[in-house]
């Protein structure tokens, strides 16, 4: 399985080629970061972000793309920048028809290191150690971006998993009608 990790922003947007599959070791195959400059007007960044990724895109041909799930934070402003490139990702991946997962800050964390409280020293730590790099990913986004698809490759089977015995029970299970609001309606007319 390959795939693409894709740590969102606007300023910095961190990207991760990963290969392998669960259980056996991962090879990473290119990492790097899509930069903007902050005074530039917002479409321009967007067409840069989008650019960036379309060449990763070209380039490496992963069969996944992984990407941060936006969440809330206190500055409204950095959660905007994250969301726009997050939804620059997910529209050139989708263009493409390649699927799209996204996965929570402590989802990754904790695939990678063991806790969804982990800092980015020791989630850059596991990504060094478990891709077998000489050193830390820089800047962090980097880092993070390889932590996403790490995380996707390693997630992905049982996620398949669970959704395929959620469609199996649902195939197996007809489809109920409640009983109950017409037999309390039928109810309320009768006297005791």
């Amino acid at each position: 399985m390959r795939v693409l990790g894709v740590d969102p922003g606007l300023t910095r947007c961190g990207v991760g080629v990963v290969e392998g599959v669960a259980g056996r070791p991962l090879t990473m195959l290119g990492v790097g970061v899509v930069r903007t400059p902050a005074d530039a007007d917002l479409g321009h960044r967007l067409v840069a972000v989008e650019q960036g990724l379309e060449q990763w895109l070209d380039e490496h041909r992963p069969e996944f793309v992984a990407v941060e799930r936006v969440f809330s934070q206190h500055n409204v402003r950095t959660v905007m920048g994250t969301a726009q490139a997050s939804a620059v990702a997910i529209l050139c991946a989708s263009r493409r028809g390649i699927p799209v997962a996204l996965h929570t800050p402590s989802e990754v964390k904790a695939a990678v290191t063991g806790s969804g409280r982990a800092d980015k020293a020791q989630v850059g730590a596991m990504v060094t150690r478990l891709l077998r790099l000489d050193a830390p990913p820089r800047p962090a986004d980097a880092a993070d971006a390889l932590a996403l698809a790490i995380c996707h490759i390693w997630r992905a089977p049982a996620q398949n998993r669970l959704q395929q015995a959620v469609a199996a029970h649902a195939a197996r299970t007809p489809p109920t009608t409640s009983r109950a609001p017409a037999a309390r309606h039928a109810s309320k007319g009768r006297t005791a």
